[in-house]
């Protein structure tokens, strides 16, 4: 049980502190909800078809291969991964009424990316124990909340553009960028010290998704003049 909850808190923490952000109109609980949900279960079961298409046509045999693990990391995972979640936001909450503002861009692609976090956060804790738990608190379950994001905040843009289809596609290219480099400094862990590539792009995530939560807090039409 302690597991369980070490391995869901970090998630629920990222969803109240961007559900926070939203500072000028919430959105409604039942559709962060649902998109959670989506994410926990939808997206992970796209993921699983996607492994299984690329794990047959693009093989990976060899782990001390640097091109097979940049494969493996952009293609295989990250692009399988954020693809997933891209097509919940894209199908499910872009069309939606209540999307009506570019943060809303953010909020839902994260939520649909921590709903993802959590199922695959649940099974690496049970699996790896505490210091899984905490190890991942503060790099893999952030990092997908970055991704999302990242990705949301060209998918907020999208909503209220003329070029919807270049601003989504370049939103799920940031967060499969991000994601792919992420891991891949990590898969090739065999060049010694080679793995602090992955927590330099965490970082720059992180602080390139601090600015994208701010620039569409400051466009917000719900914005009023007491509140600028």
């Amino acid at each position: 049980m302690n597991l369980l909850l070490m391995a869901v808190a970090p998630v629920m923490v990222i969803i109240v502190y961007i559900y926070f952000q939203d500072k000028y109109e919430k959105e409604p609980i039942g559709l962060l909800l649902a998109s959670f949900l989506f994410g926990a279960i939808v997206s992970i079961i796209i993921v699983t078809i996607l492994y299984l298409f690329t794990g047959r046509f693009i093989p990976i045999t060899d782990e001390f291969s640097v091109w097979q693990q940049f494969i493996q990391a952009f293609v295989v995972v990250a692009l399988s991964e954020e693809f997933s979640k891209y097509v919940i936001v894209k199908y499910f909450n872009q069309p939606k009424k209540a999307f009506n503002e570019p943060y809303d861009g953010i909020i839902y692609a994260v939520m649909v990316s921590m709903g993802f976090a959590c199922t695959e956060n649940i099974m690496y804790v049970l699996d790896g124990g505490y210091q899984t738990a905490v190890l991942r608190a503060f790099t893999a379950v952030p990092a997908h909340a970055t991704f999302g994001i990242l990705m949301g905040y060209y998918m907020g843009k999208a909503k209220f553009s003329n070029n919807r289809f270049k601003l989504n596609m370049f939103g799920l290219f940031l967060a499969v960028l991000f994601h792919g480099a992420y891991d891949f400094f990590l898969f090739i862990s065999f060049i010694p010290g080679i793995s602090i590539g992955a927590f330099i792009s965490l970082a720059v995530a992180i602080y390139l998704s601090k600015k994208a939560i701010k620039k569409h807090q400051e466009v917000s039409s719900f914005k009023t003049l007491e509140d600028s």
